[in-house]
């Protein structure tokens, strides 16, 4: 049963590959997030459908953000604000540089290419072939931990419905560090769903003067929360509204 209404949802979506999305989920190490592998295929990115990104190739993304017992267990510490929520809550107060430092040694462990997603895979990811206000469908409360529900934490992962793609807190709970750097078009950024690698003003520095956020976190209005909002922050930043997921290479 369990089989037939997968296939179901995957075709009324029109996501043909959800079956094997569900059932299939990759585990390289106990301590790794649980990843599941995207279909290729092409997308209109931004507010406005304002960006074609096709992806030649599949990629897999975690099926929620890396929690604190993951990241206790690469790291060796839990810098997270929220503590008492438990293992299984998102960690933040997490840079973006403190993140590349998580995927090196995460990589090291597991001999794999865990990445953060880059901005585009994340659209896609959030989106899954589906139109949609939030990651998943139109009833926020459904989906995701946010200003009116949260009680000012953050909860623990999966405790909030799915996108189609099986993708769990892609709205709400804890804003998403991506790869890209910030640029204020998105048309400017590439067709082949490659992260954005330069500023909006290059003009100032060689180095990433910002790095994009998505998704929006528990202490967020619902108009942060729409699935193609985009903000931006310093790569060194740390908050208690920041964490990421992870992307790997197949």
């Amino acid at each position: 049963m369990r089989r037939v209404l997968a296939v179901l949802v995957g075709w009324c979506v029109g996501a043909v590959s959800l079956w094997a999305v569900a059932a299939h989920p990759m585990h390289d190490c106990p301590d790794c997030p649980e990843m599941v592998s995207l279909p290729a295929g092409s997308f209109m990115m931004g507010s406005n459908g304002e960006h074609k990104v096709t992806f030649a190739k599949p990629f897999a993304i975690g099926t929620v953000p890396v929690t604190q017992g993951q990241w206790q267990a690469i790291m060796g510490k839990n810098p997270s604000e929220f503590v008492n929520c438990g293992s299984k809550c998102p960690v933040e107060n997490v840079s973006w540089d403190d993140v590349q430092i998580f995927i090196l040694r995460l990589n090291a462990r597991t001999g794999k290419h865990y990445r953060l997603p880059t901005e585009a895979e994340w659209e896609y990811a959030c989106k899954a072939n589906v139109v949609s206000t939030y990651c998943g469908g139109n009833d926020l409360d459904e989906l995701a931990w946010y200003e009116d529900n949260s009680g000012n934490s953050t909860h623990p992962v999966a405790t909030k419905r799915p996108n189609a793609w099986g993708l769990y807190d892609m709205s709400g709970n804890l804003w998403e560090w991506v790869a890209d750097c910030y640029r204020d078009k998105l048309q400017d950024a590439p067709s082949n769903g490659r992260s954005q690698e330069k500023n909006t003003y290059p003009q100032f520095t060689e180095n990433c003067l910002s790095r994009v956020l998505r998704g929006g976190s528990w202490h967020n209005s619902p108009q942060d929360l729409i699935a193609t909002r985009r903000s931006a922050e310093d790569p060194s930043v740390r908050v208690h509204s920041i964490g990421f997921r992870l992307a790997r290479s197949l």
